[in-house]
């Protein structure tokens, strides 16, 4: 674990006022890429608190937004790889961006250096009680013979991209409604003003449970907890549709490899607590964890994913 760690001296460049001084003797910077008050931002506050516990050192959460988290994650790219200025990636900064954009502003790849992967969440496929289709064998037929409607927060969101995989998969043609907002989009949901819409558990869950909208499939490899009965898409039939959040631990290039290993621990030490792990599932998010190496596969993966769907779909950032 990371205070396990402390006594191991990090020196820094040759030279350096802080040659023989210990990492981390300052507070360290963790930048998230939206706004307060967003899931992103609750995830960066309950990592930040447990990476100050474990360091020793203040962690104050930085919120940079704008262009669907490029603002922030260039700021951390073009930082100094000291292990002060760390970044909550997102599978858009470090994934979706890389095609959405025609330039983010930086190489997801090598302009950072993976430390951890953090969380996950799935999708929910909800469509209004009132639609005439209750799995998504229905919903595609339903769509065959009608144009239905996509809900979603925004161009380029993982909602977007969804309905995007979703008409790739399935051969069809529906329709893509984006919202300023995830709020507006399911009063038009409850309201059948859309037909449907892919959006993460925690804020479908109250309308599923109130009986006003119908869960038809989850995005993930295997059904989650808090919808047991709610098949995935691919059990539903569409092979090859796994779509899920993921929120990562990354640094600016060329951190030095032992500061790495120390957030890394960090990181999955908070994974393991029990009482974290409540607080975060609380967020409607699970545990993901594991090494820098099996992040910077994940990141490889999730752009390699994205670009033809992006490209098949012709989708441009709002």
């Amino acid at each position: 674990m990371l205070a396990s760690l402390a006594a191991v001296p990090l020196l820094a460049p040759r030279g350096s006022a802080r040659a023989q001084s210990a990492w981390p003797d300052r507070p360290i910077r963790l930048v998230v890429p939206f706004g307060a008050g967003t899931t992103t931002d609750a995830l960066g506050r309950i990592l930040a608190s447990a990476l100050a516990k474990e360091a020793g050192q203040p962690v104050v959460v930085e919120n940079r937004v704008g262009a669907g988290g490029n603002v922030g994650a260039q700021a951390v790219a073009h930082a100094a790889g000291d292990g002060y200025t760390l970044l909550l990636g997102t599978n858009g900064t470090h994934g979706i961006n890389a095609s959405l954009f025609a330039d983010p502003g930086f190489d997801a790849v090598k302009d950072f250096t993976p430390i951890a992967p953090f969380v996950t969440t799935p999708s929910v496929l909800g469509v209004p009680a009132s639609l005439k289709a209750s799995s998504v064998a229905e919903l595609v037929a339903l769509a065959k013979a009608k144009s239905l409607s996509f809900a979603s927060a925004g161009n380029g969101t993982t909602g977007h991209l969804s309905q995007a995989l979703l008409n790739l998969r399935a051969g069809l043609e529906t329709q893509h409604i984006p919202y300023r907002n995830a709020g507006q989009a399911i009063t038009d949901l409850l309201a059948g003003r859309v037909d449907a819409m892919f959006y993460h558990p925690l804020g479908l869950k109250p309308h599923l449970d109130a009986g006003t909208v119908k869960a038809l499939a989850v995005t993930s490899a295997q059904r989650i907890a808090i919808l047991p009965d709610v098949p995935t898409m691919q059990e539903a039939g569409v092979q090859d549709f796994v779509v899920e959040g993921r929120w990562s631990l990354y640094g600016p290039a060329g951190m030095p490899a032992e500061i790495v290993a120390r957030l890394s621990r960090a990181t999955n030490a908070l994974l393991a607590d029990q009482a974290s792990l409540a607080n975060l599932r609380a967020q409607g998010v699970e545990p993901l964890g594991g090494s820098p190496e099996q992040l910077a596969a994940m990141t490889r993966q999730e752009i390699a994913k994205w670009q033809p769907v992006i490209a098949a779909a012709n989708i441009r950032p709002d």
